[in-house]
């Protein structure tokens, strides 16, 4: 599981306004996370660069910087503060961009999560030879949510490449939804950061068995 800083949304508003990055990390430690999300956006997200350079010295997990990257000084930026990874969001790129900024990010060291929506998304990806591949079921344009398209996605995705299901996920009951489809681990956010006790809420939603795509 990717566990997600994040202190307010477009969609939710003020999630957790006064959340400490550094006890939310290691509260997700704690809990099971493989990884930790972080929003360094401040006006949509009350982010800061500050958050992920703190996670990072505290060595707590990997990090995931979950911003809109559309150019590759932001993958540059993304290095240097100490994130292992970085978001690609396939609508908001022409494809031949995507796969550029897949290759350069490569070669700074970067893990990419490109995420997608439907299918010809999908294959843009999958032709940029992401390693990580995620499905979000929020309509970025709109902000609903449609969990039906992790459903369709998501065993598409061959078996090689990681597949995340994000958005939409409150319980136990969703990660083993997304884990009977094929998904390798889910993205949570907001539940986990409004959460008062962010480790129980974590290992809530850890180690459940996911089926095989292959």
């Amino acid at each position: 599981m990717l566990a997600e800083v994040k202190r307010r949304s477009p969609s939710k508003g003020d999630i957790a306004p006064a959340l400490d990055p550094l006890g939310q990390a290691a509260a997700y430690r704690d809990g099971g996370a493989a990884g930790v999300s972080i929003l360094t956006e401040p006006v949509h997200f009350g982010g800061s660069a500050d958050d992920l350079a703190a996670v990072h010295a505290s060595g707590s997990l990997p990090i995931l910087k979950k911003d809109f990257h559309v150019d590759a000084i932001q993958l540059v930026e993304a290095r240097v503060l100490g994130a292992s990874a970085a978001l690609l969001i396939a609508r908001a790129l022409p494809p031949d961009r995507l796969i550029s900024l897949v290759d350069e990010g490569r070669a700074l060291g970067l893990e990419l999560l490109v995420e997608v929506r439907d299918a010809e998304e999908l294959e843009t990806a999958i032709r940029s030879k992401a390693t990580m591949i995620g499905v979000n079921n929020r309509n970025l344009e709109t902000l609903v949510i449609d969990p039906t398209t992790c459903d369709r996605i998501i065993p598409l995705i061959p078996p090689d490449i990681v597949a995340v299901a994000e958005s939409g996920v409150q319980a136990r009951a969703d990660v083993a939804r997304y884990a009977a489809i094929g998904a390798d681990a889910v993205l949570v956010g907001s539940v986990l950061s409004a959460s008062p006790d962010p480790r129980r809420a974590t290992r809530a939603l850890t180690g459940v068995p996911r089926k095989s795509r292959g």
